[in-house]
């Protein structure tokens, strides 16, 4: 980590998205520049290849990440499932996930403001998508448990939340 520090330490007037390459080239993820304002890439986690999306936007002065993983729940097990989405994101302090049926995409979304000339840093992607897959693996577990498993929502938190502690 020093080393990339010491590496992209003049970050200032590299576009977000330029940003955001190069910290997925030095951590060899694979990625798809989408356009001058979008990059897509494949992180590798222990239960989920998750598809992480970055995209700036220069009205808004944002730059917004969205970490996907596909998830095809049954009909009838719909309910549990938001359920245990709140549950999870009130665990969750920097993004939030949410479901979308249409695509049948489970989806973390978190956006990093960088208003009034504001640069993004090495340390801010590589958190921003660290956080991401972190909150996709800790909860993987319980969204299969309630989907699949037919566990109620507030018990298969407690894997997501014993699963925490386990590694802290």
């Amino acid at each position: 980590m020093l080393h990339q520090r010491q590496q992209f330490s003049d970050t200032g007037d590299l576009h977000p998205i330029d940003l955001v390459e190069t910290v997925a080239q030095s951590h060899e993820w694979d990625f798809d520049r989408v356009g001058e304002d979008q990059i897509a890439m494949v992180v590798e986690g222990q239960w989920r290849s998750y598809s992480v999306t970055l995209a700036w936007s220069e009205v808004d002065e944002t730059l917004r990440m969205v970490c996907c993983f596909e998830m095809e729940p049954p009909a009838e097990a719909l309910p549990g499932l938001y359920e245990v989405l709140n549950l999870a994101n009130d665990q969750c302090w920097a993004g939030a996930f949410a479901f979308w049926p249409q695509q049948k995409m489970m989806v973390y979304r978190y956006g990093l403001v960088l208003a009034g000339g504001a640069c993004a840093q090495v340390d801010q992607i590589n958190h921003m998508v660290a956080e991401a897959i972190l909150a996709g693996e800790r909860f993987y577990p319980a969204f299969q448990l309630v989907c699949w498993g037919g566990r109620a929502p507030a018990d298969a938190m407690q894997v997501a939340i014993a699963e925490a502690y386990g590694h802290a």
